[in-house]
């Protein structure tokens, strides 16, 4: 069955036509820009003190190798690392069997010079009688004086050549020269050693110091050193005073770091091989002093190297510095920005270029702070 259309009215369709055109014709509205709330703080130029921490460690300051005078086979060892030694103590022994071979070899040969001596002088004697008498000539007369003088010399190198050896002798035993602590062994009994060969490692206890490793870019600040102080792993609530000994030109091939001795009043409590953290004060009022201080939480790590945020017409810009030390919780930049600039020191993970910002002040911190954590959350 048909059924005819219902023709519909020229309004509706006149109303209908109108409302798809001004459909067609609108835009979107643009989403409202996003500004994060951020705390900041206006950068100043003053007096400050800077620094810097750097672990290291207690060694002696004089450590030495001793070795014996002469070689041989080892044949007895008295010590043990960790003795504590004084000054002529026994460390080890050669076997003395040929050296006491060789000193009554030298005694022998002394005393067949004397011989030949005595009987020179004797025949000497005679000679001068005779020649007294006119009974020889004068050219025979000195050649018996000529004899007598070589056979008193060949006297005193044989007596020379028995002290030597009998010196030889004695350097069988190995004896510290000093007040110390062994701190090696580089040879056991029955080892046989060459003269000069280290065998043993002594480290005297009165003088000690710290050893740490300095980057290249701290170095100069080294020169700048008002105080350095040591405290020690084991009793971190004590503060030595310390003094930079020793920094050396050439940089660690290993580490790319340049060794510096920190030398230390000697004490008990201060034993070899203890971790110590060394703190570096730099004077103030010098370069250290126009240094613009700013909190930890401001540094921001982009592409190796430290930025910050910088504040300018309620937008933020990444802008590099460079880091100087530090001072308790703070860090000094030392180029890069300038005193009168504001940098965000909260919400610095959440930013990026161009990025408006709307900066906190005290009388809305709880509520900045939720406001941080939301916008936290969100970026998440």
């Amino acid at each position: 069955m048909h059924v005819p259309a219902i023709p519909l009215p020229r309004k509706l369709i006149a109303a209908a036509l109108t409302l798809s055109l001004l459909a067609a014709c609108s835009k979107e509205a643009p989403p409202p820009e996003d500004v994060r709330p951020v705390r900041a703080i206006t950068l100043a130029a003053g007096s400050v003190r800077a620094s810097t921490e750097f672990s290291g460690d207690v060694r002696p300051r004089y450590e030495s190798r001793l070795g014996f005078r002469v070689g041989g086979k080892i044949s007895a060892r008295k010590v043990d690392v960790g003795s504590s030694i004084s000054k002529g103590t026994l460390l080890m022994q050669l076997d003395p069997q040929d050296l006491r071979l060789g000193q009554a070899q030298a005694q022998a040969s002394l005393r067949a010079a004397q011989t030949n001596a005595d009987l020179a002088r004797a025949e000497l004697k005679r000679y001068q009688d005779l020649r007294s008498q006119n009974f020889v000539s004068q050219a025979v007369l000195d050649q018996k004086v000529a004899a007598a003088r070589s056979s008193q010399s060949s006297v005193e190198a044989a007596r020379a050549q028995l002290r030597e050896q009998a010196n030889q002798t004695g350097y069988a035993s190995l004896v510290s020269d000093t007040d110390g602590v062994v701190t090696g062994i580089d040879a056991e009994v029955g080892q046989v050693v060459q003269a000069g060969t280290p065998v043993v490692r002594v480290a005297r206890t009165d003088e000690k110091e710290v050893v740490i490793g300095v980057p290249e870019d701290q170095v100069d600040e080294l020169r700048h050193a008002a105080e350095v102080k040591v405290r020690l792993w084991a009793d971190p609530n004590r503060s030595i005073a310390g003094k930079i000994r020793e920094v050396s030109p050439v940089a660690d091939p290993a580490t790319r770091t340049y060794t510096v001795k920190v030398s230390i009043p000697a004490s008990e409590d201060v034993r070899l091989g203890m971790t110590a953290v060394v703190d570096i004060v730099q004077q103030s009022g010098n370069a250290a002093g126009s240094q613009l201080r700013a909190p930890l939480s401001s540094l921001v790590q982009n592409k190796g190297g430290s930025s910050v945020w910088v504040i300018e017409n309620d937008a933020v810009k990444l802008q590099p510095v460079q880091v100087g030390g530090m001072a308790g919780n703070d860090v000094l930049l030392t180029g890069g920005v300038r005193p009168g600039q504001a940098i965000v020191t909260a919400g610095v993970n959440l930013l990026k270029p161009g990025q408006k910002v709307r900066i906190l002040t005290a009388d809305v911190a709880r509520r900045g702070d939720a406001e941080l954590d939301a916008a936290g959350g969100a970026a998440k």
